[in-house]
């Protein structure tokens, strides 16, 4: 069939019990597969130690979250050894590239407010530049809205973790924008679940702080292909790998909605169909260029440069593309 195009589900930002997550790799893929995706990339701090393959059906692909103690936490993908984290983030950027690798600045603008004990580790040199952004953490977002200052509140957090969700900080995307604007090349994002499956045993009952399936089903990384992917796993982490690096992925709240929209580009217009009147924003570097109410969108551009799109439902956070080159 001409023009059919093939979707990837993956989740990014994933621990195991390598690092301070709490599950193997086989009841990771499993929670992974009942989620619905095709593919995670686990990033356990400082530690490569995780076995990669198709596991349970899954492709599991494992990256290093470079950890210093306070700051500057880099996902590292597409690396063979592990790279220190007692250098500079400079340092171990160019440690990533020099293995052909690349990386995404983690979590970088967590809250210096939180009413929690949980201390924010943040980017905090934001001359230093990544190879992309990852410019949604879901558990970031739940811990920078966690109050636990009575147990009502802690009761309320961990009964309705969805409703503390706020979506990608602005600090972040304004930054995200700018290295967009600064560079000529696609500065790319992904959305990051930071799954742990922390257990907490304090109280009466035992509870699990986002499941792993639960957050398989929250940010979604979709990656859209014009043929279907290989299916041995070197050539299945290749092609994964690759679209990540050149932003070729799609970031998707699915616990708003499980939808996969419709976004192309064709003659310098951009086409947006969606199944549901939504709030659909096109940015060009920063810049909203189109804000309105619709399901279906043909935008005519009549500059050149990098157009992303924002679509929230209800108004709650949806759907972040990456940037869009347009001479």
């Amino acid at each position: 069939m001409k023009n059919q195009l093939f979707y990837y589900k993956g989740a990014i930002h994933i621990h195991s019990q390598f690092s301070d997550g709490t599950g193997n790799i086989s009841e990771i893929a499993k929670a992974a597969k009942k989620a619905g995706l095709d593919w995670i990339i686990i990033t356990d701090h400082n530690s490569l130690d995780i076995d990669e393959g198709i596991i349970n059906g899954v492709c599991v692909i494992r990256g290093e979250e470079i950890s210093p103690e306070f700051s500057n936490h880099y996902l590292a993908l597409g690396i063979k050894n592990c790279i220190s984290h007692d250098t500079d983030a400079q340092k171990y950027i160019n440690a990533v590239r020099n293995q052909g690798g690349f990386g995404f600045a983690a979590h970088p603008d967590e809250s210096n407010f939180r009413k929690n004990s949980a201390k924010p580790i943040k980017w905090t040199d934001k001359s230093i530049v990544p190879d992309g952004v990852e410019i949604w953490n879901w558990f970031s977002d739940w811990a920078d809205n966690y109050d636990d200052t009575n147990i009502l509140k802690i009761a309320y957090a961990y009964l309705f973790r969805h409703n503390l969700i706020r979506g990608p900080h602005l600090e972040t995307l304004k930054w995200w924008d700018d290295l967009n604007k600064n560079s000529t090349k696609i500065i790319p994002a992904i959305g990051g679940v930071d799954a742990h499956a922390l257990k907490i045993f304090k109280y009466l009952v035992p509870v699990t702080i986002f499941p792993y399936k639960m957050s398989f089903k929250t940010l979604t990384n979709i990656i859209t292909l014009n043929e279907k992917i290989p299916e041995n796993f070197e050539d299945k982490k290749r092609v994964i790998l690759n679209s990540l690096r050149d932003g070729n992925n799609i970031i998707i709240n699915r616990h708003v909605k499980d939808e996969i929209p419709i976004i192309n580009i064709k003659e310098k217009t951009i086409f947006i169909k969606l199944s549901q009147t939504s709030n659909i924003k096109i940015l060009r570097y920063g810049e909203y260029v189109y804000d309105g109410i619709s399901k279906d969108v043909e935008f005519k551009i009549v500059k050149s440069g990098k157009y992303r799109i924002e679509i929230y439902l209800k108004g709650k956070p949806w759907i972040y593309s990456n940037p869009i080159m347009v001479d």
